[in-house]
């Protein structure tokens, strides 16, 4: 049984496919704090210094071909694409280090390329990650986030961030922690043993509403109320495993930094600094358990059955594929706690000022209208706000299965090129 969607059969969804008219430069990036990434500008031929260039980055996800890339070429429009120090791998990422990669992209088009105007295309949750950095960069220094989730300083008050001139977020979530906690399941009742659970929270129980696949299933308002104060739950108790695992590295940080510390035995000072460098890490069971996956009268759409990742939630949630399953304290902390993490739209978005267009798509199986988009866009605190939906979109805006082209990114591009040269060119 094939247990991933189609829409990854044929490689990266959000890789684009066909021919530019483009130079590509391979770049090593260095974020303020000394972190090196890699990305690719691409510049149109026949506008090898363009005034106007788009960012495109994601937590984890390979954006350096993105596919709205081609048409912004066609026009005239640079385009960087560019990895985090974390590249397909978010074991370890924490969002107040990962913005300094994105400050890194902006400083260098400005700087190095002579562009003009910068804007950040969030896609995903590359939309948090973009709205967080554009929060940051527009406070003054000691205005910005001090400390990150799990209480370890920032450098965003040390560091020079330049802040973007637009800001377009493409099916984006309210943020990874948003995303964890609609789709954590609130039945395992044990971190450690996932056979475990509590079969009055298991949505995928017949008796509880579960119907067996392709069929919509269907919830009353009762499990759904119960399902969902559950799931806060458990983000709760993962949250609190984590503060203390960070708690006892802190706490051995401040003995070892203690004047007496050296005076100890010498015993006593290796296991200390043992704990001081001790990185554990966490596995989080179950992360593929959205009532929405199978309930399309929860947030109604054309959307097809089960998750973006998935056709089968119920059994995916059993495999190791899933938002957050494996990551350290700090990174569940600052990215996938609902409850903690900075990189949150509802958070970030009332103080970005600079436009902002939020494109919906329509038959999107992990976004939805009415619980994320419209939200995100009312959250939206820039006087020059827009929202655009594409009904016939998918999260990536790609091609039915079998189909080279795809008329939703079209419309997609055909709406924001205008959107991107009324206000910039």
């Amino acid at each position: 049984m094939t247990l991933i969607a189609n829409t990854y059969w044929n490689g990266a969804p959000y890789h684009f496919r066909e021919k530019v008219d483009a130079d590509v430069e391979p770049l090593l990036l260095k974020a303020p704090d000394f972190r090196e990434f890699h990305a690719l500008y691409w510049t149109p031929r026949k506008t090898p210094k363009p005034r106007i260039a788009v960012i495109a980055m994601h937590p984890r996800v390979d954006f350096t071909r993105h596919y709205t890339f081609p048409r912004l070429l066609s026009r005239g429009i640079g385009c960087l694409g560019a990895l985090t120090r974390n590249p397909n791998n978010d074991v370890d990422t924490v969002h107040e280090e990962i913005v300094l990669d994105l400050a890194a992209c902006v400083r260098f088009l400005r700087e190095r390329r002579g562009v003009e105007k910068v804007i950040l295309i969030g896609n995903s949750g590359g939309g948090s990650l973009a709205a967080l950095f554009q929060q940051q960069a527009e406070k003054r220094p000691e205005e910005r986030i001090a400390r990150s989730p799990d209480g370890f300083p920032t450098r965003l008050p040390k560091v020079d961030l330049v802040p973007a001139d637009g800001l377009v977020l493409l099916a984006a979530h309210r943020g990874e922690g948003h995303v964890m906690l609609s789709c954590i399941d609130p039945s395992v009742v044990d971190e450690l043993d996932p056979r475990k659970t509590d079969d009055s929270l298991d949505m995928y129980a017949p008796e509880n509403g579960f119907r067996e696949p392709p069929a919509w299933s269907r919830y009353s308002k009762e499990f759904l109320a119960r399902y969902r104060e559950a799931q806060r739950e458990r983000v709760a108790r993962i949250d609190a495993i984590a503060l203390e695992k960070v708690a006892r590295v802190r706490e051995a940080i401040a003995v070892t930094e203690a004047p007496d510390f050296t005076s100890r035995p010498e015993r006593e000072r290796r296991a200390l600094l043992r704990a001081r460098h001790l990185e554990e890490v966490m596995v989080v069971y179950r992360t593929m358990a959205n009532p929405q996956y199978v309930d399309d009268s929860l947030d109604p759409s054309s959307r097809e059955y089960g998750s973006l990742l998935s056709p089968r939630p119920d059994l995916m949630n059993h495999k190791l594929l899933g938002f957050g399953r494996i990551c350290t304290p700090r990174a569940w902390l600052s990215t996938w706690s609902g409850l903690r993490s900075n990189a949150d739209l509802e958070k970030t978005l009332p103080e970005v000022t600079v436009p902002t267009l939020v494109v919906h798509a329509g038959r999107d199986k992990e976004i939805y209208r009415e619980t994320d988009a419209v939200p995100v866009f009312r959250a939206s605190g820039a006087a020059d706000k827009s929202f655009f939906e594409i009904e016939s979109g998918r999260h990536y805006f790609e091609p039915d299965f079998g189909q080279k082209r795809s008329p939703a990114l079209e419309e997609l591009m055909d709406h924001l090129i205008p959107w991107i040269e009324a206000r910039f060119a």
